[in-house]
């Protein structure tokens, strides 16, 4: 898969099936929308491409209106949304910097400049309540109709359910936000999880004796914070158990910087610069503030406890089923 930051130059630019969208967690509608972009591209013998935005659109907006709280928490970062959108089957990645400039483009200029000059569309595929161009003026009706003009074809994809809700961005932001993780994996079709590569921290863990993995979060809304039970994926053949922290580390520093650090049980093996992947599996509480280093050691060997207890209960479960049959 091809990722362009920006529209590709002349030599780069090639036709396309394309979908437009922020696609934050790539969660079942949008997978739903990216298999019939594949499957027009295959029959149309042109690439199956999706344009993005970085930052997210609203959290431009909120950042100019000087109120970060009115931006979305980010579901996923910038490299598990491009993983998900190659597993989707698609060639091409259009990362497009948001900003003042591309938010002031009249919906003409939006269809001449992007789509039809800067990426050859053939084949266009938007959710029902596409908006585009300054002011959010231009819709899916006037889409069509340039459609019409410069010679690509225009679907809207309908709203793809689940048990009764709509499936989106939304919907699985909430069910983060309530610590539901079984039902956001229902939404995503997949488990709730966020990798990147293994980064060097201050170390303070190993003196305290929990040694910590640390994962850097590049935006500064995550969909959730606190301690969680997790499971680490890619640093052995099988997932490997632990608990982790997500958030500004309080206690340490207070410069708002967001990190996930990992404590895997028993593992004590290098792994800096590795992809690892964090799966989610339960929260235990939220971040808080300890008044010393020895409080915060004694509330780390508690997360810890309460995490062996979640995987001894949960093989105990998995023994017993196993059992019955």
């Amino acid at each position: 898969m091809k990722v362009f930051r920006g529209l590709p130059n002349a030599a780069s630019r090639a036709a396309c099936a394309l979908t437009i969208g922020n696609f934050d967690g790539v969660h079942r509608g949008h997978q739903a929308l990216l298999a019939r972009v594949r499957e027009a591209a295959t029959r149309l013998g042109v690439e199956a491409a999706v344009m993005t935005f970085e930052p997210h659109p609203r959290e431009f907006f909120a950042r100019m209106a000087g109120d970060l709280s009115r931006a979305p928490t980010r579901i996923a970062n910038l490299r598990d949304k491009l993983q998900s959108l190659e597993n989707a089957g698609v060639d091409r990645v259009i990362v497009e910097h948001f900003n003042a400039h591309f938010a002031s483009m009249s919906p003409q200029d939006f269809v001449e400049k992007v789509l039809v000059q800067g990426l050859h569309v053939k084949w266009l595929m938007v959710g029902e309540d596409f908006c585009y161009g300054a002011k959010r003026a231009g819709n899916v009706a006037t889409l069509v109709e340039a459609g019409k003009k410069y010679g690509f074809e225009v679907e809207a994809l309908p709203t793809v359910m689940n048990e009764g809700t709509r499936i989106s961005s939304s919907a699985v932001r909430a069910a983060l936000a309530d610590s539901n993780f079984a039902l956001a994996a229902q939404l995503l079709g997949h488990p709730y999880a966020v990798s990147g590569h293994v980064a060097h921290g201050k170390k303070l863990g190993r003196t305290i004796g929990f040694p910590t993995m640390n994962l850097r979060i590049t935006h500064k809304r995550p969909a959730i914070s606190g301690v969680f039970v997790v499971q680490v994926h890619g640093l052995a053949d099988k997932p490997l158990p632990g608990v982790a922290s997500l958030g500004v580390r309080p206690t340490i520093e207070d410069a708002g910087r967001v990190l996930l650090e990992t404590y895997v049980f028993d593992y004590n093996e290098q792994c800096y610069g590795k992809v690892v992947r964090v799966e989610f599996l339960k929260k235990l509480r939220d971040e808080e503030k300890y008044v010393d280093l020895p409080t915060l050691t004694a509330a780390i060997e508690r997360d810890a406890q309460q995490a062996h207890d979640f995987f001894t209960a949960r093989e105990a479960q998995a023994s017993s089923a196993t059992d019955r049959i």
